[in-house]
């Protein structure tokens, strides 16, 4: 073929060698950048909390706010049920909340693939099992963002890694995602998803593509959906400026020697191209759709149980101060409240360059500086606020789609390399810039002087690496610039963080010594399920029965059931986190109800009295009308007990000598007494809700309790002669046997009972009864017992479940589907396979 007839685009045959030879060294560079990035990630972090003195390196502790409250307990529910060790299964915990469903928080908190790691480490070191697993997601982040840099185009693998691990180490990866370690799956989706947008572009890996998918989603859905919106950009953006080059050339075509009859080709190529870009989206649309299908048995319970969940808090959005969001760009810089937007001075260089580079295309260079515009104002406006957050104001931090803005600018920064390294002109241009939003920054009540010092110098030290010759040790050292900037502003600002953390934020004991003695002594008195043993107070963290074992009334979840908190505070309960965080209620009656045979108080495990044991799960209440609850806790345990067993204090507000005297005052702070006794009471809604309380047995006539003033008081006098007379009359119509499963229970009746079967557990949505419908009892599970009936068997399915089932088998007949017609198409493409003769 002459060089007249070949096509615009195609390589000379000389080039055919070169072009073998560079994909071979990316080939050969890949594993190497990959390790690098992560590698830099790994000692960024652990530098940062070593220099901080922060666990597992110094004495501060990490329990701080939903990581010791949730996130550490789940994954240790995790480890039980994966060493078989736990009271439920994937469906049903009966140990938190008396009976909650868990598919729920399963779908939120541990659904990741790393998750599971946690049962390769003992169970007292699950504290040690979470840091490395949130080490790890980080990590692999870097790794992964390192991949795609490297698919996009062109460059040096060293710079590929550093700018993957600028991305892993960005600052909300730092700041927020180091304590919540789930939404670091968000972190790793974001560059596969981008990648899977690569792979529907050339019409490649038509399976796995929708598999990463399936995969990201289950891992966390809450980021990944974020991670798809910032990837759709993405995808966007590549496929106009892919547009734009086959529209130059296009007009180049056209702007020849035979310029009108090249006209009509042109406008063919822009149609094409347009057709291009549609079939495209809607091929990435498709693949998206099968993915979330595939991943749908875990996301329509969690939806689900969330519309199922006490509501949080609501609040209206309140965009930040512009300073202070210039402010979080830079390194060494802490807020709640503010976008964690710090992504490493040579990210914030390369993208500042990217602008004054006359040899880039002008539509790639505004494109990609245009998206991250975009994406930055999308985080200050309401509407789409709303939108990156599922269309809810998060009740916590409102800027959670910051790492998508980091993961823009990296591949921004990016960019340019396909073209070669920037020159004078635009790192010159690109320093202004990073200097004036520096100086715009200044305002802003959380900028510090180490923020200022690292960008001056990083920018100085990149600037230098990039106009460094890159061979021999010239090379050396702008690789050692670059890695030293990325790493040293990372561990600055991991070391700040964790130390602001503590200071800002609620924080628990770690696991230690005393807590590994009161786990172990939960477990000798383990006698579940003929009785509970409730973990108690003092309270470790918000889940302590999937922490220290047990089963018991505390729980806290983003899926806490309202039908739960609404029993709890109805029985004298006492709640956080505006009723999402429950708390252990120590107090004779529900113990009774709720078959509670032992429970840690004042540093031991305190059993049930030999001569009032504790009732079994179910009970049959005699056939007449549920309990309707009123506003007293006192009045509404009689009723669901079924007895009166409270007096009311006499004149002066002092019980009869030898009742125990509670108190139940739900807006008060501060100490109740009764005598020598004292107790502190913490409430006040809508943040806090004080439990009742006892203030001990009442020793003197006349002694009366001292109440901690804020809002209702009400003092009760429990007789307990009368609450064993009340168990025991109960215990004959109870349960004679009861098998409980992971996904519900059977118990066998006395002959002759009717009534009400009672099972002491929240009667929350997805439970089937066997004989009957199932009802609630004063928010308990409940079923009618007719005469004749001997046996009562209910099952719990998640809400969502079995739909969720049905989407799944959808979309695996979906990406059946589409296999075969792909391999079909392309059969066709390919024609007829010629006979041999």
């Amino acid at each position: 073929m002459s060089n007249a007839t070949r096509t615009r685009g195609s390589a000379p045959p000389s080039l055919a060698p070169a072009a073998a030879a560079r994909a071979a060294r990316l080939t050969a560079e890949g594993p190497r950048s990959l390790l690098l990035a992560a590698l830099l990630t790994v000692v960024a972090v652990c530098g940062g909390d070593a220099a901080a003195r922060v666990f597992p390196f110094g004495p501060r502790h990490r329990a701080v706010n939903d990581l010791a409250n949730q996130f550490v307990p789940f994954h240790a529910h995790l480890w039980d049920l994966l060493r078989g060790r736990a009271d439920g299964g994937l469906l049903l915990d009966w140990q938190a909340g008396w009976g909650t469903s868990f598919l729920p928080d399963y779908g939120t908190y541990v659904s990741s693939p790393f998750a599971p790691l946690v049962a390769l480490f003992p169970r007292g070191d699950i504290e040690y099992a979470v840091y490395g697993i949130t080490v790890l997601k980080t990590a692999v982040a870097a790794a992964a963002m390192t991949y795609l840099l490297r698919r996009l185009g062109p460059g040096t693998w060293w710079w590929a890694s550093a700018l993957g691990a600028s991305y892993a180490l960005c600052g909300w990866s730092l700041a927020e995602g180091t304590y919540n370690p789930m939404w670091l799956d968000g972190l790793i989706a974001f560059p596969l998803l981008c990648l899977v947008g690569e792979w529907v572009r050339d019409g490649r890996r038509p399976l796995l593509g929708p598999l990463v998918v399936a995969v990201c989603w289950v891992a966390n859905f809450y980021t990944a959906y974020m991670a798809t919106i910032g990837a759709a950009l993405v995808l966007l953006v590549r496929l106009l400026t892919a547009r734009a080059g086959t529209a130059d050339a296009a007009g180049d075509a056209a702007a020849g020697p035979a310029s009108g009859a090249g006209a009509g080709p042109a406008r063919d190529s822009a149609t094409g191209a347009r057709r291009t870009v549609v079939r495209t989206l809607l091929r990435a649309g498709l693949t998206t759709g099968i993915g979330v299908a595939l991943a749908a048995p875990v996301l329509l319970p969690v939806l689900l149980g969330s519309r199922h969940a006490h509501p949080g808090l609501v609040r209206e959005f309140d965009p930040a101060p512009a300073t202070d969001v210039l402010a979080r760009l830079l390194p060494v810089t802490y807020s709640f409240s503010t976008p964690a937007a710090f992504v490493s001075t040579a990210v914030l260089l390369l993208v500042a360059a990217l602008l004054f580079r006359r040899e880039i295309p002008g539509r790639e260079r505004w494109l990609w500086a245009g998206l991250c515009a975009a994406v930055l104002a999308s985080m200050q406006w309401g509407p789409t606020h709303l939108l990156w957050h599922a269309f809810a104001t998060p009740n916590g931090s409102p800027y959670r789609q910051t790492f998508v803005l980091s993961g823009v600018l990296v591949l921004t920064a990016w960019t340019g390399f396909a073209h070669g390294r920037p020159d004078r002109r635009a790192l010159l241009g690109g320093a202004a810039v990073v200097a004036a939003l520096s100086l715009g920054s200044l305002p802003s009540s959380f900028l510090t002087p180490w923020a200022l010092l690292l960008t001056a110098a990083g920018l100085a030290a990149v600037a230098a690496a990039l106009l460094l010759p890159r061979r021999g040790r010239y090379g050396v050292l702008a690789a050692l610039l670059v890695v030293g900037t990325v790493v040293g502003q990372a561990a600055a600002t991991t070391a700040y963080a964790d130390r602001e953390r503590l200071v800002r934020l609620d924080d628990y004991p770690p696991w230690g010594t005393g807590q590994q003695r009161r786990a172990d002594a939960l477990a000798e008195a383990d006698g579940w399920p003929a009785y509970r043993t409730d973990p108690g107070l003092p309270r470790v963290a918000g889940n302590d029965p999937l922490l220290l074992g047990g089963q018991g009334a505390a729980y806290y979840s983003s899926h806490t059931p309202a039908v739960l908190t609404g029993t709890l505070t109805a029985l004298g309960g006492g709640w956080t986190s505006r009723g999402r965080n429950l708390l252990s209620l120590d107090n004779p009656v529900t113990d009774a109800l709720f078959g509670v045979g032992a429970r840690w108080r004042d540093g031991t495990v305190v059993r049930a009295e030999p001569s009032a044991p504790p009732l079994p799960l179910v009970t049959v209440r005699p056939p007449g009308p549920a309990p309707a609850y009123g506003r007293s806790p006192f009045r509404n345990q009689e009723l669901l007990l079924g007895a009166r067993v409270y007096e009311a204090p006499r004149a002066g507000g002092a019980c009869r000598v030898g009742t125990e005297v509670f108190l139940w005052a739900p807006d008060a702070t501060g100490p109740a007494r009764l005598g020598g006794y004292e107790t502190r009471l913490l409430g006040g809604r809508p943040k806090r809700l004080a439990a009742l309380t006892s203030l001990g047995v009442q020793q003197r006539e006349g002694t009366a309790p001292r109440v901690p003033p804020g809002g209702r008081a009400e003092i009760a006098c429990l007789d307990h002669d009368r609450l064993r007379a009340a168990v025991a009359g109960l215990r004959a119509r109870a349960a004679t046997r009861i098998d409980v499963r992971d996904d519900g229970l059977t118990a066998t009746l006395p002959p002759g009972v009717t009534g009400t079967a009672v099972v002491a557990a929240p009667r929350i949505a997805g439970w089937r009864c066997e004989g009957g419908k199932a009802g609630a009892y004063g928010g308990l599970l409940a079923v009618d017992v007719r005469p004749g009936t001997t046996t009562v068997s209910c099952r719990f399915r998640p809400p969502g479940l079995r739909a969720g089932q049905a989407a799944g088998a959808a979309g695996v007949l979906l990406l059946t589907a589409s296999l075969w017609l792909g391999a079909r198409g392309r059969r066709r493409a390919e024609g007829p396979v010629p006979l041999s003769r």
